[in-house]
């Protein structure tokens, strides 16, 4: 069994260890938006062996002044496109974006703890 992890700020930790049983949910559900900078895309890019104008035009799309990760439709809503449900697992997990790293310690999740934890079975209490 892993550690909890803990994040000062947070009056919550994660066991990553949840995450083989719970089927992706912070990959699935909603749609959403998964927002990559600059590096990210040059990083996931570089990953996957792709020049930055073939991953840009593959994997993303622009929302506003930013870049985000497509979704593919599926028929429990709508999922991460390097999401691999057969195998609940990230496909580009060692360059995935920052917000996908740093999840569940978002900001918005400290005033919002018990919606994480309907999402997340990882969470446990301080």
């Amino acid at each position: 069994m892993q550690d909890i992890v803990y994040k000062e700020g947070f009056d919550y930790g994660f066991n990553p260890s949840a995450c083989e049983s719970c089927e992706g949910r912070c990959c699935t559900g909603e749609s959403g938006y998964i927002y990559v900078n600059k590096a990210e895309i040059e990083r996931i890019a570089n990953f996957l062996e792709l020049s930055q104008e073939l991953f840009i035009e593959k994997y993303l799309y622009k929302k506003g002044y930013k870049y985000s990760i497509k979704e593919r439709e599926t028929k429990n809503g709508y999922e991460c496109i390097f999401y691999d449900s057969k195998n609940n697992g990230c496909t580009i997990y060692k360059a995935r974006p920052i917000q996908c790293r740093t999840f569940p310690f978002w900001d918005y999740f400290k005033t919002n703890k018990d919606e994480l934890k309907q999402e997340c079975p990882g969470i446990v209490d301080e």
